[in-house]
């Protein structure tokens, strides 16, 4: 059977509500595993916290102890542009890790990590792509990813500047590097709580139901595949 892993942040009340009591409980390492037992794969849902560290740890711990082939993410995310409006969901195509720089001792560019070829993650392609073909409104994006809460217009444009990124969160660039490095495809599925004039405040507020409306996509796109 299929086993597939789900990173969440902040936004297991939504899994909870959609999926219900899960068949097997489990703490580990600090992070709490809740397995449900679908039709024809096992899908093992695990809530990272918030950040870069965090993110990585549970997407390691989800292919090493419960050896998923494949890992999605899917969250909330702020907006850099105005397109990327309140509950604009989105597939993210690349990341970029934008606080991460270490071009004072090497020819690396600022987000670049050694061995890579530029500054951008990438998730599965074809993964990608499957999503498109199931929910074509949805737009492939470049999201900027670092341990910050980015809050209001002049900092969200100024990533968007920078890096042409079109949304911004804490944990994408940890999840892309982690399940590249290991070998197992994933998956990122975003939705848009707070546009590029919003902020903290509208996050909290905006949080459940964007959270609920980026699951029902990500949670067709796994039945599918």
């Amino acid at each position: 059977m299929k086993k597939i892993g789900m990173l969440v942040a902040v936004e297991m009340d939504a899994v909870l509500r959609r999926y219900g009591t899960a068949e097997r409980v489990e703490t580990r390492h600090g992070f709490e595993m809740h397995q449900y037992n679908m039709n024809g794969y096992e899908l093992y849902v695990l809530r990272s916290g918030a950040g870069e560290i965090a993110a990585a740890a549970a997407a390691q711990m989800l292919i090493d102890r419960y050896e998923v082939e494949m890992i999605v993410n899917f969250g909330v995310v702020g907006g850099l542009t105005e397109e990327m409006a309140q509950t604009k969901t989105c597939v993210v195509e690349r990341v970029v890790h934008y606080d991460f720089d270490t071009t004072a001792y090497d020819k690396c560019l600022p987000g670049q990590y050694m061995g890579y070829p530029d500054e951008y993650l990438r998730p599965s392609p074809v993964l990608i792509d499957k999503a498109v073909t199931l929910f074509p409104e949805l737009r492939r994006v470049t999201c900027a990813s670092g341990d910050k809460f980015v809050d209001g217009r002049e900092a969200k444009s100024a990533l968007h500047e920078r890096w042409g990124a079109d949304i911004c969160e804490m944990e994408a660039a940890a999840v892309v590097l982690t399940c590249d490095r290991s070998g197992v495809p994933c998956l990122l599925i975003k939705t848009v709580s707070d546009g590029l004039t919003q902020g903290g405040e509208d996050f909290g507020t905006a949080l459940g139901h964007t959270s609920a409306l980026c699951l029902e996509v990500a949670d067709r796109i796994i039945r599918e595949l």
